[in-house]
């Protein structure tokens, strides 16, 4: 009665449950026991009111709400078949009805029906006692009608497969009566019939047949031995026919549920009880002990409140002589808080996208607990700090939703532990962990290392060469996070920049795609952008600034004076000037920038080597020393201007200095040069001028020595031999002393001389000599030394010393035209005489 009370009220409680969930929907089906795996319980199609394609569209799953999965949904025919031979005296025992409960979960919307099958009894099972004899000692005396009752037999299976009725095998003695238990179950006495008579019948053997109500029926049998005692005519008594005992589950082994005691007025053997169990059942055997001596009640077993609540059994008390007496035992189990809450898991989605919406469904699961009253109420909660939050429905149902945004960046996953506890003492709690993964959007744009780029490349750079790389990142995985970079149209000058670079889509590797040249751009820029492959697309944007790097690859270019004009300019200077007198300047630039545009000057060649000088970081030209009349009418510079690059560029600049002695205009073009005469300075160098001039006055002398050494040959022998090593002269450090015989002809050697073309020779920074020359005449000739006057031709001597005149050097200057120039310098020779005559100047030379 009590067990049917606990079952209406589970169903009372599921019934209400299923009315306050807006989801949920009860079906009910029933199926025998023991039919094979894949035998159908009924087809869902009609009671789901769905058909069979909606069964996959809506993911739906079958889900037991037992440890084991009994039942599988077919979603191609909406089948419901079993999985595995279901044993209902296995699952439930003898609990009736036998009753499995699943779910059938639909999403899309999300709908959940709630399935009863109902586990049906066969009479798989035969009625069983539990030993095989039964001994009765019986007194001889013992009156009619006296009952004693017989051990049940168990059955396993219920209702109408159920024991239904005994019957005894014939006899004289005994008759079965069958009786019935509180709960509908049968139970059976045997009666005496007839006195029994020890020395006529000591002993009686009768087979006790239990027998269900199934089809086919089954029967278990037991051997009944009765022992006809002698005579005891007093029976045990109880103190109590019922004893209730209260017993908390859990209770430990050997803990004594209560004693039992029965008191006989026989003495003797007679009066000699012992204990024992009548009429138990299986679980009573499993939970308790007796003891036959003391008739202590103790526990054998475990005792556990969810498996039975209430046990209810008969001791009987038997004497030395045979007789008994009954009693009944009622033991109420207690329930202990031992188990703890169950989280089951009706549905879930594993896979969240990172802009799913608050209040987004992620998973529906319930709590239960076995246990009762405070022991059984349960709470749920999760862990903090997270986005998600619980929200209760009804009947220990949940719903996990989300509570704000998510971010995968922040967070791929969560690890979502649920933690159900109850009210109990003390408190217990389980935990389940729920695993939900954040599935990527496509909410992050690329971003790149640095805010902009700067790159150098050298100016004449190989085309294809590799300028510098960008490289920009996505907070985003996969696609999302696959970067590629482009080039932004833009313009350097009038040209596309794409004309001048290029970048790898993949790496971000920057090319250049011509030569550079520093002095035609020295920088431009790019816009990069990079954009990742999700959808919609993502992108950024950087500035990339690329510097052309100068090389020294431009020589100075001369500005002033112009080095390619068909007329040359000359610079003045007047004579008389004094030292660092600012003659002209050499103005000269370099396309190149920094160092390799630093120029600097210098003097490479001169005219007159100690009479100029060139400053060395302004290319200013400035006397070194006082302007005299001794020095060339026109002076040659060649001046180096070369930069600081590497390597070392130069270029050299020739500048024409005209030495006069003022700047009035009649006065320039009373010394203005032939042009014929500039044409072939120009074109002549220096020092053949002066080979020239030297050569013609070697000529002179020799006409004139041959005459000489004609006539007087004979007397002035060792006068020739002393004026042969006086026309030796040297003209420089490199002369070679090379001296003719007079009978070989003219001197074949060479003569250096530099000519000097103006006038005022006597101011010179040299020191000027006059040479030893013969007069001839009837007496023994006595040299004499003529003066040399300062003219626009003259023959230099420079002496080491006065007693050694031979070795002297001398300097000479003629003008190429024997006849004499208007307005210009220049020498003429006397034919008659012999003497050079300035026409320019009034210096002179003779020879007498």
């Amino acid at each position: 009665m009590g067990r049917n009370l606990s079952n209406r009220q589970a169903l009372s409680y599921f019934l209400y449950l299923c009315m306050y969930l807006s989801i949920c929907e009860s079906i009910h089906y029933s199926v025998l026991e023991e039919k094979k795996g894949g035998s159908l319980v009924a087809n869902v199609l009609k009671d789901l009111k769905v058909d069979v394609r909606e069964l996959s569209v809506r993911r739906a799953q079958l889900v037991s709400k037992s440890s084991k999965q009994y039942f599988e949904l077919d979603l191609h025919s909406g089948d419901m078949v079993i999985k595995d031979k279901i044993d209902r005296e296995t699952l439930c025992g003898q609990t009736d009805p036998c009753i499995l409960l699943s779910e059938i979960i639909l999403e899309n919307p999300l709908q959940l029906y709630r399935i009863k099958v109902q586990i049906e009894d066969v009479n798989d099972n035969s009625p069983k006692f539990s030993k095989k004899q039964f001994l009765f000692e019986i007194p001889e005396f013992v009156p009619r009608n006296t009952r004693f009752p017989v051990e049940l037999a168990q059955d396993l299976d219920k209702g109408e497969n159920a024991v239904q009725n005994y019957t005894l095998s014939p006899n004289e003695h005994f008759r079965l009566d069958i009786q019935n238990h509180s709960d509908g179950s049968k139970y059976a006495e045997l009666v005496l019939e007839k006195p029994l008579d020890r020395e006529k019948d000591p002993q009686l053997f009768l087979i006790l047949s239990a027998v269900d109500g199934g089809i086919p029926k089954r029967t278990g049998t037991a051997q009944i031995i009765i022992d006809v005692l002698d005579a005891n005519d007093n029976f045990p008594q109880f103190g109590q026919s019922v004893y209730h005992v209260k017993l908390t589950e859990n209770s430990m082994v050997d803990t004594l549920v209560t004693k039992v005691e029965a008191s006989d007025r026989d003495i003797g053997s007679n009066a000699q009880i012992t204990y024992s169990f009548s009429q138990a059942t299986e679980n009573v055997f499993r939970a308790f002990k007796l003891n036959k001596d003391t008739g202590d009640l103790s526990v054998a077993g475990r005792i556990d409140y969810e498996e039975n609540i209430h046990y209810e059994m008969k001791i009987r008390a038997t004497d030395g002589g045979g007789l008994s007496a009954y009693c009944k035992v009622i033991v109420e189990v207690e329930d202990r808080n031992d188990n703890a809450p169950e989280v089951t898991i009706s549905s879930i989605t594993t896979s969240l996208s990172e802009d799913s919406p608050p209040d987004t469904v992620v998973a529906l699961f319930s709590v239960t607990d076995q246990d009762s009253g405070e022991n059984g109420r349960t709470g749920c909660a999760i862990s903090t700090n997270l986005p998600f939050i619980l929200r209760a429905i009804e009947n220990n149902y949940y719903q996990l939703l989300t509570q704000q945004p998510l971010d995968r960046e922040k967070a791929s996953g969560y690890n979502i532990t649920i933690t159900a506890s109850d009210r109990g003492t003390p408190k217990l709690t389980s935990t389940r962990i729920i695993n939900v993964q954040i599935s990527d959007v496509n909410d992050n744009p690329p971003v790149f290392q640095m805010p902009s780029y700067e790159m150098h490349l050298w100016e004449n750079n190989i085309p294809g060469l590799l300028i510098g790389s960008v490289h920009a990142y996505d907070l985003d995985t996969e696609q999302n996070a696959k970067v590629t970079y482009s080039l932004l149209p833009g313009k350097v000058g009038d040209v596309p920049a794409s004309s001048y670079i290029s970048i790898n889509s993949e790496t971000g590797n920057l090319y250049v795609l011509r030569s550079l040249d520093y002095e035609e751009i020295k920088e431009f820029q790019a816009t990069v952008r990079a954009e990742d492959c999700g959808s919609p697309p993502l992108n950024s944007e950087v500035f990339v600034r690329i510097l052309i790097v100068d090389e020294n690859d431009n020589a100075p270019f001369i500005l002033y004076p112009l080095q390619n004009s068909t007329s040359p300019s000359n610079d003045l200077a007047p004579r008389g000037s004094e030292a660092g007198y600012l003659v002209t300047k050499v103005v000269a630039v370099d396309r190149d920038s920094g160092q390799n545009s630093w120029l600097s000057y210098e003097l490479l060649k001169a005219t007159e080597p100690g009479l100029f000088t060139v400053g060395a970081q302004n290319g200013e030209v400035k006397t070194m020393r006082p302007v005299n009349k001794r020095d060339t009418f026109k002076q040659k510079l060649v001046v180096v201007v070369q930069d600081h690059g590497h390597p070392v560029q130069s270029t050299s600049a020739t500048l024409s200095i005209l030495l006069v002695e003022g700047f009035s205009d009649p006065f320039m073009k009373i010394i203005e040069i032939p042009k014929d005469e500039v044409v072939e300075e120009e074109d002549r160098s220096l020092t053949m001028y002066l080979i020239i001039c030297l050569a013609a006055i070697s000529f002179i002398f020799l006409l004139s020595l041959v005459a000489f050494i004609a006539i007087k040959i004979q007397k002035q022998r060792k006068f020739m031999g002393n004026f042969n090593s006086a026309i030796n002269f040297p003209v420089g450090p490199n002369f070679q002393d090379n001296n003719a015989d007079s009978s070989t002809g003219p001197h074949s050697q060479a003569y250096n001389y530099e000519v000097c073309l103006t006038g005022g020779s006597l101011n010179s920074e040299f020191r000027f000599l006059r040479p030893l020359f013969p007069v001839f005449s009837v007496e023994p000739p006595n040299p004499e030394v003529n003066p040399i006057n300062s003219a626009g031709c003259s023959q230099e001597l420079f002496s080491h010393s006065e007693e050694n005149q031979s070795t002297s050097q001398a300097r000479a200057s003629v003008s190429e035209d024997s006849a004499p120039r208007s307005g210009g310098p220049g020498c003429t020779v006397n034919q008659a005489t012999g003497a050079i005559v300035n026409s320019g100047q009034n210096d002179w030379l003779s020879y007498q």
